[in-house]
């Protein structure tokens, strides 16, 4: 209690006290005998005293019983229980930025997520499984009218809702119902818990209003329960006796219903869910809704021609059942060619992007249509008849997957590693097929080879981030990038780890005959010495990317291709006599385009395989970039030449985007005015948009100042200024998307690695080509501030803390509530545009992977859960008498918020770098904050603050360990990925702690906080992942054990040593000996 809180402002208390004095005995007969009504009366006077402070070994006890007394979800109510389940808001949202594709299942993430923080919360299936419906419903809400772009829209928002946590759940209840032997059994805790917690949905009625879009779709579920249950009680209530009597019966439908029919599908619950009360909302009149017509499906089923009426129509109207499935694969096998390409584009319509209820089948029947089997004859030349025999197919599938909402499906279901194995085949037999002698260009209507080898090469390149060096890699978490990106051999192995584990793979629990064929894992593993053509160009993409070009011999094959390369797109411009002689004589390539003819017919096309083409592109990139920067190539015809050659072959652009990124990277070109003269001009366009980027950060509380001063014309580096204007030249066809989709994260990386800052020119270009992509670019330009600007990142962490700890004006109960999840994650985005202001937690999900320092993040989302705590301290302590209730409940109800706030800076320091900033945290800094001054942190913090801070620290980094690497045994996947540096991450941490209670190191932060926090740390380690003990130190368990001895911990000292496995069943004797 502080020392201005005066003993005269508890005379209405003490007045009470003497009351109760009179009645004790009557008190006593009362209540039970446990109840020690002398010890409370004695506290409550001590703390009324003007000279009580708290003792740092009481505070720490409360604290513990807390934790070990019950749940401490049950002490909250409100915004705070929803804050509890922050995490789940972060992993959806983060999951959902179409610029990160996963190469895991968001299925596994979401099983293993909700089974830790289950266990973390002590919170009941029901509220559990309630908890993770809401917070997909916010997913759906928060951009129920999502941005026009080429971004992943509502259909992914929807795929998490109605299929990935249908799924995930059913991992959940299959793990229950294996480990109980009751197969069927419907009274197991966890499947009663997801009933109620469906049931429970029903109120929240805000959160389960449809989109526009899926108003017909939803009212037609809810019409289906309640023709079921009239005909149930036409029957008498006696599901044997239901006849269909009126299936002319309407209702209203809403998310819920959705949901309901999703779980049904998968088995989850059955139709008994259509009688639950309230369920069915009947309406005799829908003016507004559009009866659902009959299904093409069935016209389909009954055996009608695939005609182009019918194909648009199943096209647009996703499949339903497995067996119309199965039907439409067959055909995709066995049918005519045109047969073979109208089921592939169904396959990729609304049956891959909304067919929720057997969207795990359509996915992998998609990857499998990639690969498709091999005659037997397995010659290299009976390989490429049987590819170009099924050409149109495969063009249709490729076309299909290259959408950016499929491609982001399929990567929710972490097909990514099966998509990439599936794809290099097709990109080595077509990259080294030559194209006809006429081909002039690609063209999109027609299927070539060119065309084929193009689109799958492309794809293939979206999984993983071609274009970055591979120093970035080894660099990363030591003051490089914050996070791990994939690359192909990661790729590979994860898909090759598939074979090894092939039950890690599988996404549901529905079986059929039917479609097991599809269902298949593939049985042979994949590496990339197999793809020779491949594998050469994936190591010229790396040494491009690391250095500068070496100069080619005149007699090099590759030297003869560019030249035929550069004749090509130079011959308009020899024409106009623009050109002439040697185009690159400054080049370090020595590419010559020497006496090129001007008639059109004359000069030499370089009709090679692709594999070819793309080896000499590199050089020619060089020689025209050489030329325009000494003044021989106009600007306009170094972007003509650059759209000719990617006309030609559009698969160049791989080869444009990464040499491009890497000379900007370099900083050697000069820089370029973008004036509207020579290169265009952004315009106006360029302040508004840095306006309107400075309104939306400066909402979330970042401050971010002006890069570009009115009357001076913006600039760009000359490969920057020659990127863009190409990618402003292609048009927004949807059948380019395969093409856009390296465009957008070609040029916001360009930005990103160039010192100039690009990226508000860039999205002033694309805004004047496309206006109804404003808020889109708007959105992307937001992210670029972060990359170059630690201290706009300090201060958008700060925003997300102060947001999440804001109280709400209203005192709801419910988990809804908006202070917490509402204020930092936001409720609607976009809603007829951008909405202001914007939550900042949206902001650091679209921005933290263009964070660059690692220590940063990890230290400044530490400090600041240490900031909070200390915050939370004070205002309890400050608290006055009419706040005192009894000597526990302030303390409790700062360490709730403080166990909050330290599952928020768990879940962003997560997301914004894996496992590999939860490293530096554990073994670096945590630590040195630590060892550190105490003034560097707070001073004098006092024994409540010290101790809240230390259980704050302690809760934080428990919690980054547990949701990285689980508590339970996790998929192969998972292990592959995160698990394998658990024990030696954990180890070092644990070895630190030992070094400081045998005295080896010495502490530099207050003794109260290192004692809260080893104190909480072991005992979350005890309670929750035992099995993290075992790979621990005999030596590290002995002398932390020694520790908590010497602060009288002998319970908590005997536990952890209890779980260090058989190698401490000696020290635990002995230990219970003395």
């Amino acid at each position: 209690m502080p020392q201005h809180v005066r003993p005269d402002k508890f005379s209405a208390l003490s007045q009470r006290l003497t009351l109760v004095e009179v009645h004790k005995m009557t008190l006593e007969r009362l209540l039970a005998p446990s109840h020690k009504i002398d010890d409370l009366l004695m506290d409550i006077r001590r703390v009324s005293n003007v000279d009580y402070q708290p003792n740092n070994k009481r505070l720490v006890g409360v604290l513990g019983n807390m934790r070990s007394s019950g749940s401490l979800l049950g002490q909250l109510t409100g915004a705070g229980r929803a804050a509890c389940w922050i995490i789940f808001d972060i992993y959806m949202e983060n999951a959902i930025d179409g610029k990160h594709l996963s190469g895991i299942s968001a299925i596994e993430i979401l099983k293993e997520t909700t089974k830790t923080v289950q266990a973390i919360n002590e919170a009941s299936w029901q509220e559990t499984f309630k908890a993770l419906w809401i917070s997909a419903l916010r997913l759906v809400q928060r951009a129920r009218e999502p941005l026009e772009g080429p971004i992943p829209h509502l259909d992914a928002r929807l795929c998490m809702l109605l299929a990935l946590i249908p799924l995930a759940i059913s991992a959940i209840l299959k793990e229950e119902t294996d480990a109980s032997g009751a197969e069927g059994n419907k009274s197991l805790p966890r499947r009663l818990g997801l009933i109620s917690s469906l049931q429970d949905l029903v109120q929240y009625s805000g959160l389960l209003v449809p989109p526009s879009s899926l108003v017909n779709v939803a009212n037609a579920a809810a019409s289906k329960a309640a023709i079921f249950m009239a005909n149930y009680k036409a029957g008498g209530g006696n599901p044997s006796m239901i006849s269909q009597s009126d299936s002319s019966t309407k209702a209203v439908g809403n998310m819920l219903h959705l949901i309901v029919e999703a779980c049904i599908s998968r088995n989850l619950i059955d139709t008994s869910a259509y009688l639950w009360s309230g369920y069915v909302v009947s309406s005799g009149h829908l003016m507004d809704t559009v009866l659902p017509q009959e299904s093409p499906w069935l016209n389909f089923m009954q055996g009608a021609p695939l005609s182009d009426p019918l194909k648009n129509a199943l096209i647009a109207t996703p499949a339903s059942s497995l067996a119309e499935l199965d039907k439409l694969y067959h055909i995709a096998l066995n049918g005519s060619e045109q047969e073979k390409s109208a089921a592939a584009k169904i396959l990729c319509g609304e049956t891959l992007v909304r067919g929720w209820n057997i969207q795990e089948h359509v996915v992998r029947l998609v990857v499998k249509l990639l690969s498709p089997p091999l005659p037997s004859d397995s010659s290299t030349q009976g390989s490429m008849s049987h590819y170009l025999s099924q050409k149109s197919t495969l063009n249709a599938i490729l076309l299909g997957v290259s959408y950016v909402d499929t491609i982001h499906i399929l990567s929710l279901y972490g097909m990514v590693p099966d998509v990439a194995a599936a794809l290099m085949p097709l990109c080595e037999a077509f990259g080294s097929m030559s194209p006809p002698s006429n081909h002039r260009s690609t063209i999109f209507d027609e299927t070539t080879v060119y065309s084929v080898f193009s689109c799958a090469f492309l794809c293939l390149l979206r999984l993983w981030k071609f274009y970055k060096p591979p120093q970035e890699y080894c660099l990363a978490g030591r003051g490089g990038s914050v996070r791990l990106e994939l690359t192909l051999d990661y790729l590979l192995l994860m898909h090759n780890s598939r074979i090894e584990f092939p039950n890690s793979s599988a996404t549901g629990t529905n079986s059929s005959s039917d479609v097991d064929s599809f269902n298949e894992v593939p049985t042979q593993p994949i590496y990339i010495d197999s793809f020779p053509k491949l594998k050469a160009w994936y190591f010229q993409n790396q040494a491009c990317i690391a250095s500068p070009l070496s100069g080619l011999c005149n007699k090099n094959p590759v030297h003869q291709v560019a030249n035929k390369i550069l004749s090509m797109i130079c011959r308009k411009m020899n024409k106009s006599g623009v050109v002439s002689g040697n185009l690159s004589s400054t080049s370090s390539s020595s590419v010559s385009g020497s006496s090129l003819s001007t008639s059109d017919d004359s000069y030499q096309r370089p009709i090679v395989p692709a594999w070819e083409f793309l080896e000499a592109v590199p050089f020619v990139l060089e020689a025209v970039l050489t030329a325009c920067s000494h003044g021989r190539l106009s600007s306009r015809d170094l972007t003509t030449s650059l759209r000719d050659l990617v006309d030609f072959l559009p698969a160049s652009l791989a080869a444009i985007v990464s040499y491009f990124s890497a000379e900007i990277t370099r900083g050697i070109w000069k820089t370029v005015s973008m004036n509207g003269t020579e290169w265009p001009s952004p315009g106006t366009a360029l302040h508004s948009i840095e306006a309107e980027v400075k309104d939306i950060l400066a909402s979330a509380g970042v401050q971010i100042h002006s890069c570009y001063p009115r009357g001076v014309p913006p600039m760009l580096p000359l490969p920057m200024a020659a990127l863009v204007s190409l990618t402003i030249t292609f048009k927004l066809d949807k059948s380019l998307e395969y093409i856009h989709g390296i465009i957008g994260q070609a040029l916001e990386n360009c930005a990103g690695g160039s010192s100039w800052p690009s990226m508000p020119i860039i999205g002033a270009l694309w805004t004047q080509k496309v206006r109804r992509w404003h808020d889109f670019i708007v959105l992307s330009c937001m992210r670029s501030p972060f990359g170059r600007d630690k201290d706009a990142v300090a201060q958008l962490i700060q925003s997300c803390f102060s947001s999440f700890l804001l109280s709400s004006p209203s005192s709801r109960s419910d988990i809804t509530a908006s202070r917490g999840v509402g204020a930092l994650m936001g409720e609607s985005i976009t809603d007829q545009g951008l909405q202001l202001p914007m939550a900042p937690g949206f902001i650091y999900l679209r921005t933290c992977r263009t964070f660059h320092d690692t220590y940063f993040v990890s230290e400044t989302i530490l400090k600041q859960v240490i900031d909070c705590s200390h915050k939370l301290a004070n205002g309890w302590s400050s608290n006055g008498p009419s706040h005192l209730k009894s000597g526990r409940t302030p303390l409790s109800g700062a360490a709730s918020m403080a166990y909050q706030v330290a599952m928020l800076g768990a879940g962003l320091l997560c997301i914004a770098g894996g496992p590999l900033v939860v490293q530096v945290l554990y073994e670096e800094t945590l630590p040195t904050l630590l060892l550190s001054a105490r003034k560097q942190v707070l001073k004098d913090p006092g024994p409540v603050s010290s101790t809240l801070q230390g259980y704050a620290m302690a809760n934080m980094l428990f919690f980054c360990g547990s949701l990285l690497w689980g508590s339970e045994k996790t998929s192969p996947a998972m292990k592959m990925s995160f698990l394998s540096r658990r024990p030696r991450v954990v180890g070092t941490h644990m070895d630190f702690i030992a070094g400081v209670l045998d005295g080896h190191i010495l502490l530099g932060c207050d003794p109260g906080t290192w004692k809260a926090y080893v104190s909480c740390f072991v005992f979350l380690l005890v309670k929750f992942v035992p099995s993290w003990l075992r790979d621990i130190k005999l030596d590290t368990l002995k002398k932390i054990a020694a520790g908590l001895r010497s602060w009288h911990e002998h319970d908590l000292a005997l536990s952890l040593l209890e779980r260090g496995g058989p190698q401490a069943i000696s020290i635990v004797v002995d230990t219970l000996l003395q």
